[in-house]
């Protein structure tokens, strides 16, 4: 077979190594090639040669020939921007700028291979970074993949099928409903109260709470309706962004007892006003301001009240994202429907619902055997 076209390898028997020509990079004047190992006949591996040839006459045309990764990641990173929360952009952004880039940014797009980035990984793990890391580095860098995929600037994703660390689930820590009492004690009289009720009893996301607006509260109902987040931005300014997800997006029945303490924050707000709409516009109409009528800021929230509370009540110090996992915990474990969990949690499904809190199944097995087994017997 003509080396200008593409080669056949003998591997061993029946294993064929195919190796196409894909150009020379016009500046590190480097050749890349397309490899890929056929098993069979030689007839088939000359026939599987032949059809990548005829598809790659067009394809080394593209512009998936003639960029850079780094140059690549720039469109999809721009693509991308508008369609995704400001938090999960700057996610992207630094995984990419850490773990990929440096690696990866040089080499043309059409001639990055899967064990190209496989070596990227097996070098994070050696670095000592945690699984989450690197399948967070691979879920970015395998979506930027699949986009150029469908933009027709390669023919096959290099991310498929590589080896990813095995990430070890982290060990929830909630509050029992004795350590929810007595949190709920302590937290209460305090300036943030209401919001640490409401955090406890509706398991929201703290971005999504601290974004909470009154016109978001159906008095009537007795509702709150989860339509955004509010988050601090990496120059210092407040950004109002989208949920977690579509599913995010959803109406929480609040407990009487925290809506009655929202009517009295309400009350309280109208009579004293803190909030200066000309210098903090981003907080007019927020449920939960500071006492100088700023937004909530999550890290002076954990470690001003938050972390002090746990303190003087004689808490384990966990963290406040765990008040999500207690509301969530708490409700399963007397008996809500997981159904009704994942909607007030804003999961995919009841399922993923249930593999997150697996913890609370075996109580949930125990109350459901004794009372089938009270109908069977009649007692």
């Amino acid at each position: 077979m003509s080396r200008k076209l593409g080669q056949i390898i003998a591997v061993r028997e029946n294993t064929w190594m195919i190796r196409i020509p894909m150009g020379c990079d016009p500046q590190t004047r480097q050749r890349s090639y397309y490899n890929r190992t056929v098993h069979g006949s030689l007839r088939q591996a000359q026939k599987f040669l032949g059809k990548k040839i005829n598809e790659l006459g067009a394809y080394i045309e593209r512009d998936g020939a003639k960029i850079r990764l780094d140059q690549y990641l720039d469109q999809w990173l721009k693509a991308v921007k508008s369609r995704i929360c400001g938090k999960t952009y700057e996610s992207y952004e630094s995984l990419l700028a850490k773990y990929i880039r440096p690696s990866l940014g040089k080499k043309l797009l059409v001639a990055i291979r899967p064990l190209d980035v496989q070596a990227v990984y097996q070098h994070m793990s050696d670095r000592g970074l945690s699984p989450r890391t690197v399948q967070g580095a691979h879920w970015v860098l395998n979506a930027a993949f699949r986009q150029a995929l469908q933009w027709e600037m390669i023919l096959e994703v290099p991310t498929k099928g590589l080896k990813l660390p095995r990430i070890r689930r982290r060990e929830m820590r909630v509050f029992s409903v004795e350590e929810a009492k007595t949190f709920l004690k302590i937290a209460l009289p305090t300036m943030y109260g209401t919001l640490f009720a409401l955090a406890v009893t509706t398991g929201m996301r703290p971005s999504e709470y601290i974004g909470l607006k009154w016109q978001d509260i159906d008095w009537e109902r007795g509702t709150a309706s989860v339509k955004r987040t509010l988050r601090k931005g990496p120059t210092g300014q407040w950004e109002y962004g989208e949920t977690k997800r579509a599913g995010s997006r959803r109406i929480i029945r609040l407990q009487n007892w925290v809506l009655a303490k929202l009517k009295d924050l309400k009350q309280c707000q109208t009579e004293n006003p803190v909030v200066d709409p000309e210098e903090w516009p981003e907080a007019v109409d927020l449920i939960f301001v500071t006492e100088f009528g700023r937004p909530v800021n999550v890290n002076s929230l954990v470690y001003k009240h938050f972390k002090p509370i746990l303190k003087r009540a004689g808490l384990p110090n966990i963290r406040l994202y765990d008040l999500r996992h207690t509301a969530a915990t708490l409700a399963l474990t007397v008996g809500v429907s997981p159904k009704v969990v994942s909607e007030q949690l804003g999961h995919t499904s009841a399922a993923f619902t249930l593999d997150v809190y697996s913890h609370v199944l075996p109580h949930m097995q125990d109350d459901a055997a004794a009372k089938v087994e009270a109908a069977l017997l009649g007692t």
